[in-house]
């Protein structure tokens, strides 16, 4: 194994998010084991904070590495599971069989999770916005001010790039000429919404960070006995 291989497999598991997080698995410590044969085979291991984590967040979630490490230039054959989980059968099963999750879950799942990964993309560009305004209403940006802000008028920051690729991923506008603010329909937020648009925007990254922060404390609870 090269310890090149195994970085740029690192790094793809880096990109997969837990979708109602909105944070990397890598970073969440959800990748217990990641190694790389010589033969270019790469078998992760990946596990969640609780035996009863939702299945459809679960699935997407092996099912997203899979595809990550998949597409690594070097890799012949990647194999993804999933421990320690009510379903992890189903799951692996249906990954390594690349059958969806209708298919995997046969009998109980009626859809595929496009729609569940869009409605937290959608969650992630809203917090996203309170992540990028906050510093400027620190400054003192004002509503109109803020209302007639373009992406390109902002700081650059990991955070405002972060946006950039959330909304990009749902199809609303990220380039320099985009709005600050948008509403999910991708409509302009107006100076007299956007006190409301705000409120509703930090409501929705406070959920997500304090879920994450939850479910980290989950972890390190569960897995205490194995940490080194």
């Amino acid at each position: 194994m090269t310890a090149g291989l195994h970085g740029d497999v690192w790094a793809a598991l880096g990109s997969v998010m837990d979708p109602e997080l909105d944070e990397p698995i890598t970073d969440l410590d959800f990748v217990e084991t990641c190694t790389v044969s010589d033969e270019g085979v790469a078998t992760v291991g990946l596990r969640l904070p609780t035996f009863f984590c939702a299945p459809n967040f679960s699935f997407l979630m092996v099912a997203d590495a899979y595809d990550a490490v998949s597409q690594v230039p070097g890799i012949t054959h990647a194999v993804v599971t999933l421990a320690d989980h009510h379903a992890s059968a189903e799951i692996n099963g249906g990954v390594a069989a690349q059958s969806g999750f209708v298919a995997s879950f046969e009998g109980e799942a009626t859809d595929e999770l496009d729609e569940l990964r869009e409605q937290f993309l959608q969650k992630a560009a809203m917090a996203g916005q309170d992540r990028v305004a906050q510093p400027l209403v620190d400054e003192g940006a004002g509503p109109e001010e803020l209302a007639g802000m373009t992406l390109g008028q902002v700081p650059p920051s990991g955070d405002l790039t972060r946006l950039r690729e959330r909304r990009a991923k749902i199809g609303l506008a990220a380039d320099d000429d985009a709005p600050l603010l948008l509403h999910k329909d991708g409509s302009r937020v107006t100076s007299a919404q956007v006190p409301l648009h705000l409120r509703r925007a930090r409501l929705t990254r406070m959920s997500i960070e304090t879920n994450g922060e939850y479910c980290k404390s989950l972890l390190q609870t569960r897995y205490a006995a194995t940490a080194p």
